[in-house]
């Protein structure tokens, strides 16, 4: 079922092998990479190294006779993060011996892997992000409703019922917090670490007041900042920075957060059944977050920013690639009604497009240049 689901990311991997030395597919733990990873080495003459495990990773002690013995095979290097001075032994390696294909690296942090490939494997390098499963890839497996409310981890998703879903997300946390944090060189207090993703748990959607959320936390400004780019360089949270526009209106210059899983969200707050989520006051946020995350993912060559000025008026996500832009706004609503601060501004933004995202059956037109959609709509950008 894995293979089946990822074929989009499957194909646009095998794409960048054509053309890249190295292919990198990074993504949070657990989001199916060393799946997918296994699947497309089905097709290729390749080795696999998983380097948590400490067999494998004497494999490459002397990297260079490692090389030699395999270099007209695809080689596989999962968790890359753990060992970021690796690129540069990469890059020689490359250098010495080049042609598209060679590398293919899985990393579930992005802070060094990025940091450490752009300075040591420019020009060789294609990334690809796998996320967690986006409804488009599952809608003929399940219901929006188990995959807003479960998050689109491949184990919490299809588990066999909502109570292993809860406790692998638990588990999930848990891991995250004693384990992955401090694999990454980290040396952040779990019960912070905890406190925070909780207290942005409770942001989630909202305009981020580092001041504010630094009290909460009882840590400094400047170590807020610092834990909560771990998160989002652990693909935990998402930072959606305003948008930079010439309207003649005073716009909000902060940048909102979200919890990119809702699975991973309903978890922190505490919300294990869908009726929780309906009495719950998170759940228009918690939409919001859960379409955001499945348009921004299915878009990725566009630029996404939210619009709010001092009066209220919001454009909850904005895309734009080049002069073009499109305008969404989310409704947790069968019967959604756009804002009049939307209307407001689809009104002053030369827009493409501007269009409702709401759990609604079937797509309509509800004003001239507006549309009501569902997360089905394969055609919001042309």
């Amino acid at each position: 079922m894995h293979g089946y689901i990822r074929r989009n990311a499957e194909e646009d991997v095998k794409k960048s092998l054509k053309r890249s030395p190295v292919v990198a597919i990074l993504g949070p733990r657990q989001s199916g990479k060393s799946t997918l990873a296994k699947e497309l080495l089905k097709n290729y003459s390749s080795v696999y190294l998983d380097l948590q495990n400490r067999a494998d990773l004497n494999k490459l002690s002397e990297p260079e006779l490692f090389f030699e013995e395999h270099r007209e095979e695809l080689i596989c290097l999962d968790e890359i993060q753990l060992i970021p001075e690796f690129f540069s032994v990469l890059r020689s390696e490359i250098d010495y011996h080049r042609r598209p294909g060679r590398f293919l690296i899985l990393g579930s942090a992005s802070r060094d892997l990025i940091r450490q490939s752009s300075e040591s494997l420019a020009g060789r390098i294609s990334y690809t992000v796998l996320s967690p499963f986006l409804y488009r890839e599952v809608s003929d497996v399940v219901t929006y409703k188990e995959l807003w409310l479960r998050g689109g981890f491949p184990e919490s998703l299809l588990a066999e019922n909502d109570e292993d879903s809860i406790r692998w997300r638990q588990d999930f946390i848990r891991t995250f917090l004693e384990r992955d944090i401090p694999a990454l060189g980290f040396s952040i207090p779990i019960p912070v670490m905890e406190r925070l993703w909780r207290l942005l748990a409770h942001y989630h959607g909202r305009v981020l007041n580092y001041s504010k959320l630094s009290e909460a936390a009882d840590i400094s400004v400047k170590t807020l900042k610092k834990y909560i780019a771990v998160l989002e360089q652990t693909f935990m949270i998402r930072i959606l920075p305003p948008c930079e526009s010439n309207m003649k209106k005073r716009l909000v210059k902060s940048p909102k957060v979200f919890i990119r899983d809702t699975g991973l969200l309903h978890s922190l707050l505490d919300i294990d059944t869908f009726d929780d989520l309906l009495a719950h006051p998170v759940i228009g946020a918690s939409w919001e977050g859960f379409a955001l995350e499945n348009i921004v993912e299915k878009y990725p060559r566009w630029r996404p920013s939210f619009l709010r000025t001092s009066n209220g008026a919001e454009v909850d996500l904005i895309l734009e690639k080049g002069m073009e832009k499109v305008l969404f706004e989310f409704k947790a609503s069968k019967a959604p009604k756009p804002s009049r601060g939307f209307f407001e501004i689809a009104e002053n933004v030369n827009a493409v497009g501007a269009f409702v995202i709401a759990p609604v059956d079937e797509d309509y037109e509800y004003k001239k240049g507006i549309r009501i959609t569902n997360l089905n709509n394969d055609h919001l950008l042309a």
